[in-house]
C-alpha cells in the first residue's frame, strides 16, 4: 500500500497508474496533445448529447419525461457536490504529486484530494441521465464517460481506483435520485399540460349542418314530382 494523505493507495491501483503514465509519456505528440485537451473538453461533449436528448423530451415529451430533463441536471449537481465532500473524508494526495513527468499541463494544487475523481463523477451522472431520456444517445453517452475517465488517468492526474469509484458514484446517484425526484414533479407538469391544452375541433359530421353556410340546400324534384 502506498500511503498519500490519510488515505493508502491499493497497491495494484499504483501499478496501473504507473502503466497509464509510461504509455502516455512514450506516446506520440499529437496524442499527448489530444488527451491533455480531450480530458477536459469530454465534459462538454457529455452536456452537449445530455442536451440533445433533453430538448425533445421538454418539447414533445410527455409529463414523466419532462420531469426526468428537468430533474437531472440537479443530480448531476448533486452527485459533484458528493464527490467534493468525499474527498474532504478521504484527503487522498494526487500521484503526480511526485517526481514524475505526466501528460497534464500541471498537477493540481495541494489540497486539490484525488479520491473521487470529480470529471469521473460528472462524467457518469451525464451518462446516467442521458441514457434515461434515450437509449441510443445514452449508450454514446456511456462509452464516452468510460474514456473521459481514463484519460484523467492517462494525463496522470488520477489513480484508476479514483475514476472508478467517481464513475460509479455518479451513474448511481443520477440513475437512482433522478426518477425518484422527477416522480412527484411529474403530477403538477401533467395537471399543467392538461389546463394549457387546447382541444381540437371536431369535424363536422353528414347530419350536422355546414358551420360556414346558415341555410342547407334543397334536394332537386324528382320527375315524378314534376309530372
Amino acid at each position: 500500500m502506498v500511503h498519500t494523505g490519510t488515505t493508502d493507495v491499493p497497491d495494484i491501483s499504483e501499478e496501473w497508474y504507473r502503466d497509464f503514465v509510461e504509455v502516455a509519456d512514450s506516446a506520440p505528440g499529437p496524442v499527448q496533445w489530444f488527451a491533455g485537451h480531450f480530458t477536459e473538453g469530454a465534459i462538454l461533449l457529455l452536456g452537449a448529447l445530455f442536451l440533445l436528448a433533453a430538448v425533445p423530451r421538454l418539447r414533445h415529451g410527455g409529463a414523466r419525461q419532462r420531469a426526468v430533463a428537468l430533474v437531472a441536471p440537479v443530480t448531476v449537481v448533486l452527485a459533484y457536490a458528493s464527490s467534493e465532500g468525499l474527498k474532504l473524508v478521504f484527503d487522498q494526495d494526487r500521484p503526480c504529486r511526485g517526481a514524475i513527468d505526466i501528460v497534464a499541463a500541471r498537477c493540481p494544487p495541494p489540497g486539490d484530494w484525488s479520491f473521487p475523481s470529480n470529471h469521473a463523477t460528472i462524467a457518469g451522472a451525464l451518462a446516467a441521465a442521458t441514457l434515461l431520456l434515450s437509449r441510443r444517445l445514452g449508450l454514446v453517452a456511456a462509452v464516452l464517460a468510460l474514456v473521459a475517465a481514463l484519460s484523467r488517468v492517462f494525463v496522470g492526474v488520477h489513480y484508476p481506483h479514483d475514476v472508478g469509484a467517481g464513475l460509479l458514484l455518479g451513474a448511481l446517484l443520477a440513475a437512482v435520485a433522478t426518477p425518484l425526484a422527477a416522480g412527484p414533479l411529474a403530477k403538477p407538469l401533467r395537471r399543467w399540460g392538461a389546463a394549457h391544452s387546447t382541444p381540437s375541433p371536431s369535424a363536422p359530421t353528414a347530419t350536422d349542418p355546414s358551420p360556414w353556410s346558415s341555410t342547407r340546400r334543397r334536394p332537386p324534384p324528382s320527375n315524378a314530382a314534376q309530372r
